[in-house]
């Protein structure tokens, strides 16, 4: 007999669509808390009386800790159960945002930043890995594709959150909200997750790299913490001095990880094609993302007088041009796809150039830009690394994009402050995603369908 296919979801798919909703839920919880904060920076320097580098490290502080432990975090789901940690990274970060909304000063402030990010950190490797596992064949491609929409979409939608809730000033609790919405989704998550996500045995086939974490933490934050507070406090000689030594600290621990036996990034990975150039255009990506939406954010109540709530409701053309275009970016041929990353940065260098004459219109195209470029910039960078490697690759991967926002609040953040001029910062900004084409040019080189590569060859 003939099986007869309906077309209807079976029972397998729909627990494996429960299972990625709340995969991506946890995805998306710690990406808005990238960026929802963005919007409340003025309130809590007014509150708080703190200054703009303190501003800066309470975004970059989450960042920092976030990138950094990683990798850490993935090898923790390989010793302990993807679920598990999963699970214990939700919880964590659910308890380290109610600390925040709770600060009752900017120092304990950052310091609970620092913790959500190590709770970020433990969370979130575990969704790439368990969508690697668990979905196969073209149910992979599609749901990494909603991985990459939820990477997309998360730091924006924060944007237009952050302004609604400090705008609507519940209680008279001004930022609060932004950290302490993440509490009942904290909640949800604990109760969803051992009913939707499979347990897993632990393979603990790989060991922690706490050396090459010291060095690699060590190397950034003398990196990082001097370039935020340099131009408060006049570049003295001792900054450049610890950014220095920073990069000595990166060399050492490269050198370190191509040696050790068990890396904490292990550097082989890099010969999966189109991985390099992937990784590259990721940096660039994210680079003029940070700093756009950190410097555009500063802009639009500082120098603007904007509201909180009209400052994120500025963003919303942005954000539905972001989310629209990187869910459907497939529906491009299949010809033309391998192009649509080095398209979708020159319409963000437009965008991000002329935001400053032509608001709205300049919003759209800037969106439009980062949803066809980000969206298929992960699919693409990953396609072709061989599953054994995966949790490597996304590992490498995911740090360099959390890195690349730091570098992004950090380089960009500390140009508008310093040069108070937002059609600079725009200009930077811009000229930064269109160093991304470059690269792209060579990612879309491995991403050609066979037919063409094959013409090309012969001709």
């Amino acid at each position: 007999m003939t099986a007869v296919t309906t077309g209807r979801p079976t029972g397998a798919d729909t627990r494996r669509g429960l299972m990625l909703a709340v995969l991506l839920l946890g995805q998306f919880m710690a990406l808005l808390d990238t960026s929802i904060v963005n919007v409340a920076m003025p309130a809590v320097g007014a509150g708080f009386h703190a200054s703009g580098a303190w501003l800066q490290l309470v975004v970059g502080g989450y960042l920092v800790a976030y990138a950094m432990t990683l990798i850490t975090g993935a090898r923790l789901g390989d010793l302990y159960g993807r679920r598990r940690m999963y699970l214990t990274g939700a919880i964590l970060f659910t308890l380290a945002s109610l600390a925040c909304g709770l600060a009752p000063a900017i120092l304990p402030l950052v310091l609970f930043r620092f913790v959500q990010g190590v709770a970020a950190a433990i969370m979130v490797p575990q969704i790439i890995s368990l969508i690697q596992t668990h979905f196969s064949g073209p149910a992979r491609a599609k749901a990494l594709s909603a991985y990459g929409v939820t990477l997309s979409a998360g730091q924006v939608a924060g944007l237009i959150a952050g302004g609604l809730l400090v705008g609507a000033n519940i209680l008279g609790s001004s930022w609060r909200p932004v950290f302490l919405v993440n509490v009942p989704v904290g909640i949800c998550l604990a109760i969803l997750v051992p009913r939707s996500v499979p347990d897993d045995r632990p393979a603990a086939t790989r060991r922690l790299d706490l050396t090459g974490l010291a060095l690699s933490t060590c190397a950034v934050l003398l990196m990082v913490l001097p370039a935020v507070v340099g131009h408060e406090i006049g570049w003295p000689l001792w900054t450049f001095g610890c950014i220095a030594a920073g990069v000595v600290l990166a060399v050492v621990f490269v050198r370190f990880e191509r040696r050790t036996t068990d890396p904490l990034l292990n550097l082989q990975v890099l010969r999966a094609r189109g991985l390099p150039a992937g990784l590259l255009t990721m940096v660039c990506t994210v680079l003029a993302l940070g700093g756009f939406l950190f410097a555009f954010t500063l802009h639009l109540q500082i120098e603007l007088g904007e509201s909180p709530m009209r400052a994120g409701l500025t963003w919303l053309p942005f954000a539905v041009t972001f989310g629209l275009v990187g869910y459907f970016w497939r529906a491009v041929p299949q010809r033309l796809q391998h192009l649509v990353v080095p398209v979708g940065l020159a319409l963000c260098a437009v965008g991000y150039a002329g935001v400053g004459s032509f608001l709205w219109p300049a919003l759209v195209v800037a969106g439009a830009g980062m949803g066809l470029s980000a969206s298929p910039l992960v699919t693409q960078a990953l396609v072709h690394v061989p599953l054994p490697r995966a949790a490597d690759a996304s590992g490498i991967l995911t740090t360099a994009m959390q890195l690349s926002q730091v570098g992004g609040v950090t380089i960009f953040g500390t140009l508008y402050l310093s040069v108070h001029s937002f059609h600079t910062t725009s200009v930077a900004v811009a000229l930064t995603a269109a160093t991304g084409i470059v690269t792209a040019g060579f990612l879309a080189r491995t991403q050609r369908p066979t037919a063409v590569r094959r013409r090309g060859a012969s001709s």
